[in-house]
């Protein structure tokens, strides 16, 4: 088992699972009560590292930069859920030690104290001119810290959807018009004249005779060509706007008792 002062400077650092995966990192560490010996990593894990869980420091040990554990990061994820405010009760310790397959052996009584111990036994340190210690841990000076949980709060990206183009080919009827020409026979008669006299009775006088015009006519011819009409593409545009967070967080708040005279 690593030392009490190696481990208290493990605060911050990152914590791995067995197959080297990140489960998260060390924001705290509890003591023993009787022994003062590190018993309990307190790890953030989620997403903003607002979740806590405890995992054992019986079996840590530091190498390669990060704190490993012989524990997988779902089943650090699904420890019980125990409050982190400093202490773990009999029952959350209990709890915590049946989840990892750890033998909790130790003998309390019903106030959380050790066995045979009193209330009268943990007000110690008080000296002769009434000055009280600090009983919360062995390296404290006489005043308190008082903390708050501030929401941290960020985005991340996640896929909501899919656009895509797809051109396909349809069939319409298109109906248009063009002008067309065809040629008709017309008869036309003229009286013999001085002036058509000489073409007119050029030839026998009665004869049979034969004359072939050829007509021609237009119809209309289709052909059809591919003509460029536009290009079609995607773009994308951002859109900002608010989203509202709410969570619950946690404040400490420090009040004064004691005896009359006491100023407060």
């Amino acid at each position: 088992m690593p030392t009490t002062e190696e481990v208290t400077r493990w605060r911050g650092q990152d914590v791995v699972d067995s197959d080297g995966g990140k489960i998260g990192k060390i924001s705290d560490v509890y003591l023993d009560a009787d022994t003062d010996r590190p018993e309990w990593l307190a790890v953030t894990t989620g997403m903003f590292g607002t979740n806590v869980s405890f995992v054992p420091t019986a079996e840590a040990d530091e190498h390669d930069g990060h704190i490993h554990v012989p524990y997988s990061k779902d089943q650090v994820k699904d420890a019980p859920n125990a409050e982190a405010d400093g202490a773990l009760s009999q029952e959350e310790e209990a709890r915590l030690y049946r989840h990892y397959g750890l033998e909790y052996g130790e003998d309390r009584s019903d106030s959380g104290l050790a066995e045979g111990t009193t209330d009268t036994d943990r007000e110690r340190d008080v000296n002769v001119t009434g000055d009280v210690g600090d009983t919360s841990g062995p390296d404290t000076d006489k005043a308190m810290t008082r903390s708050e949980e501030e929401l941290a709060v960020g985005t991340t990206r996640r896929e909501t959807g899919r656009a895509r183009l797809r051109k396909h080919v349809v069939t319409e009827n298109v109906q248009t018009t063009v002008p067309v020409q065809r040629e008709e026979v017309r008869i036309e008669r003229e009286p013999i004249t001085d002036a058509n006299a000489g073409d007119a009775l050029d030839g026998p006088e009665i004869s049979e005779e034969e004359h072939e015009v050829t007509l021609h006519a237009e119809e209309p011819v289709v052909e059809k060509r591919v003509v460029p009409q536009e290009r079609v593409s995607l773009q994308k545009d951002t859109h900002t706007e608010d989203a509202t967070v709410q969570d619950e967080v946690r404040k400490e708040r420090i009040e004064t008792d004691g005896d009359e005279g006491t100023r407060r």
